[in-house]
């Protein structure tokens, strides 16, 4: 009898103990490789993560030699159905630990029935609820989070497929979507070996600087692996497996995801509020009639701030931003624009190729000052020295501005100053920088008069 291997975020076959899993249970080898296209994650994902998926979706078709069974509706449906007319014992998965993966999972595996869904892995090193305090309590700090962590350690990396395994297809499969219009949007390739290439190609070049280049906005120094790990096509036990002692930042960047994934596990409603509800409910955000104004310029890149506006449209040319400008943007709409982060949050994820739901969500709320573990309110940074340090020549805000290409150096970071500054449609300043941030701390200081349940008036 056949198993079911559902792929979800583990697409790739190298490193993947639930499909191990599933052709041992088969006995013969035979395997029934399935995609749900699930319409309650398909629908609201931007088009940028969209055609990321159809490309990785065809990558791992082609590994499976075409037998990749593409099914869209409801997974509890779907997976049942294909369980039924393929004959198979067992369903395998690998564990899902956000909000909504667990319930439909758990939809899944009462409409299967007498069909068990087997849950074997995860997307992660160690999964969600494994690293725990001494009295069984969560982390909400990472530091002790990530020595505990390390402690716990992780399996090895798993084998790869049998010889023999038979990718076995007898079901009729839907063509995968058309992929949507990206205009001049550029997507790095998709798919396992792409993520190993790219893995190699940073381990090589750029790993060993990766803690003094890291935060380079100009520089090619961090991995750009965050789209990969997003979809599985590589698992992070095998990043892992080969790091050294030496690599301990790095190693530690992987922990993060890690522990914004326990997070997320310990609170599934803090994908869309803060975790200090004062920020939700005590803030005075700005809600007047020019906030839609201000958040349309922040998105479009169309602030006055070149730093700020070179990662926004850095983001919408390529579905991606530097981590670095990912925390200066998100800070300016927060801090400077008085805008709420689920706005922020929700941006990102539309455009974002890696856009995932516990690494965003609690990335935003680590600059906002109202995460766990989070960088504290009063840290506001200053868009235009973030800029000069993170970008001394000016050659990342050149690359995405380029109404301001004709400044030379460092004076790209400050248009105001030069002489034809403007001259070619750059837009000025929305805001005063130094004037907002007196407002943010002024808000912050009556917001920690409140009681936690308080709430305020918002600003006009």
């Amino acid at each position: 009898m056949p198993a079911v291997m559902w792929f979800r975020r583990d697409l790739r076959l190298l490193d993947n103990p639930a499909l191990l899993a599933a052709i041992e249970a088969s006995g013969d080898g035979r395997v029934v490789p399935l995609f749900v296209l699930d319409p309650a994650l398909w629908e609201p994902a931007g088009h940028v993560r969209q055609a990321y998926l159809i490309a990785s979706l065809s990558s791992l078709n082609d590994a499976l030699d075409g037998h990749l069974l593409i099914r869209g509706g409801n997974p509890a449906d779907v997976v049942r159905e294909v369980a039924r007319a393929s004959g198979a014992a067992s369903v395998h998965i690998a564990a899902d630990f956000g909000p909504y993966g667990r319930r439909r999972d758990e939809a899944v595996e009462q409409a299967l029935g007498d069909v068990p869904l087997v849950r074997t892995g995860s997307p992660y090193a160690v999964a969600p609820g494994r690293v725990t305090k001494g009295d069984g309590t969560s982390y909400r700090v990472f530091t002790p989070f990530y020595r505990a962590w390390m402690n716990h350690g992780w399996r090895a990396p798993a084998g790869d497929v049998p010889t023999g395994t038979i990718w076995w297809q007898a079901l009729e499969s839907q063509a995968l979507p058309a992929a949507p219009d990206l205009g001049s949007i550029q997507l790095p390739a998709a798919g396992e070996q792409a993520a190993w290439e790219r893995w190699e190609a940073f381990r090589s070049s750029a790993l060993a600087d990766y803690d003094a280049q890291r935060n380079r906005a100009d520089l090619t120094g961090t991995s750009v692996m965050g789209h990969h790990l997003k979809w599985g096509e590589i698992h992070p036990r095998s990043l892992l497996a080969e790091l050294s002692d030496t690599d301990e930042v790095f190693r530690k960047e992987i922990c993060w995801r890690e522990f914004y994934a326990e997070v997320l596990e310990q609170r599934p409603d803090s994908a869309r509020v803060s975790l200090n509800a004062r920020f939700d409910t005590g803030m005075r955000w700005n809600t007047g009639p020019d906030a839609d104004e201000a958040f349309t310029a922040w998105a479009q890149g169309r602030t006055g701030y070149p730093f700020v506006d070179a990662g926004m449209r850095q983001l919408r040319a390529e579905g991606w931003m530097h981590n670095r400008v990912r925390m200066v943007v998100a800070s300016f709409l927060v801090k400077d624009l008085h805008l709420q982060w689920q706005r922020g949050a929700a941006e990102f994820m539309h455009w974002l190729r890696d856009g995932d739901i516990a690494s965003n969500a609690h990335g935003w709320q680590w600059t906002a000052g109202c995460g766990t573990d989070a960088s504290p309110f009063y840290r506001v940074f200053n868009p235009v020295a973030q800029g000069l340090r993170f970008d001394p020549d000016g050659d990342y805000v050149r690359r995405y501005v380029p109404e301001l290409a004709h400044l030379k150096g460092a004076s790209a970071h400050e248009p105001w100053d030069q002489p034809g500054g403007y001259d070619h449609g750059y837009p000025q300043r929305i805001v005063d920088h130094k004037i907002e941030r007196e407002v943010a701390l002024a808000d912050l200081a009556a917001t920690k008069a409140l009681s936690p349940d308080s709430t305020r008036d918002r600003r006009p």
